[in-house]
């Protein structure tokens, strides 16, 4: 039996800052809100948090200012259980997001700026070589510089570790980079930006997928909003349907809480279309909460939502 155990995750915190209104506003034009929250996020912060929550033993790697934001992201990760392998820096911000929630919906959109964890380099992944090497899982996202990504994941792929990749936000690649990947998990959106044609339909989900599959990735999920998600490797297509665990309030954590809670499955084994159903189920639980960090579920919650379904 392999002796890896444990997630390690490299990806950026920001403080978020989510404002809802039925629009967002024109050039020029101010809108009156009819809500605000201040609190943890970052894709992955975020999905560390979730993953820990869900179960996981989970490090994370990154970067903060030293400022009220910077303290706010490692009061998170104390509260959730998460090892911080973050550096604390002077003289540069914390990052920040601003997020548009729909309040009718509760679709999203963002901007981000990372602050102190747009300095990640490879000398942070260098610094974090013992742990990579020797957890189950490695994650990572784009929030980061890509070659930070790049080496984390060639790193942990070196070593023997899983290694998934979230390629969000949507940027150009380089296709070296599917083979350095178990799992590659973009979103609808970010799957079409890939392969260059619209997800709206089972079939062109299906055709991303292969796509993805023949640059090199191991295995593909897109995950679908409403519809679920869709895992494709060799040999096994399915498509897994969403939950439902209340009335959507903000999907802003959505595929942030079915990375975590992913990882967390894959790590304790699970077969991948079971990880992803239990990534499904957790996604469904964090959209009917507000917030990112703070709607991620407990492993308790994911539970009696698979009992239940």
């Amino acid at each position: 039996m392999s002796e890896k155990s444990g997630i390690v995750i490299l990806g950026i915190f920001a403080a978020d800052t989510a404002y809802k209104a039925k629009r967002l506003p024109h050039i020029a034009e101010t809108l009156m809100g009819s809500g605000f929250t201040l609190g943890p996020g970052g894709k992955g912060s975020n999905q560390a948090i979730a993953a820990a929550k869900a179960g996981g033993k989970v490090t994370f790697i990154s970067r903060v200012g030293n400022d009220p934001f910077g303290e706010m992201a490692l009061a998170a990760y104390a509260a959730a259980g998460v090892k911080a392998n973050v550096m604390k820096m002077e003289g540069v911000s914390t990052g920040a997001a601003f997020i548009f929630v729909d309040e009718v919906s509760g679709d999203n959109a963002i901007i981000v700026a990372p602050g102190a964890a747009g300095l990640i380099g490879i000398d942070d992944v260098d610094a974090n070589r013992t742990e990579i090497e020797n957890a189950a899982i490695f994650m990572t996202q784009l929030e980061q510089p890509l070659e930070a990504a790049i080496h984390g994941l060639s790193m942990a792929k070196t070593a023997g570790a899983t290694t998934i990749f979230n390629p969000a936000p949507a940027r150009a690649i380089p296709d070296s980079i599917y083979g350095l990947c178990d799992f590659i998990v973009p979103n609808e959106v970010e799957a079409a930006e890939m392969v260059g044609h619209p997800i709206e339909t089972d079939e062109q989900a299906r055709a991303a997928a292969s796509t993805l599959l023949d640059r090199g990735a191991r295995a593909v999920i897109i995950t679908l909003g409403a519809r679920g998600a869709f895992y494709h490797s060799t040999g096994q297509s399915e498509f897994v349907p969403a939950f439902s665990a209340g009335n959507v309030i903000d999907t802003t954590g959505a595929g942030d809480a079915f990375l975590g809670a992913f990882a967390t499955a894959i790590s304790e084994g699970c077969a991948p279309v079971e990880a992803v159903r239990f990534g499904c189920a957790t996604a469904a639980i964090a959209v009917t909460r507000p917030g990112t960090a703070p709607a991620m579920p407990s492993r308790a919650d994911i539970n009696a939502l698979l009992r239940s379904s």
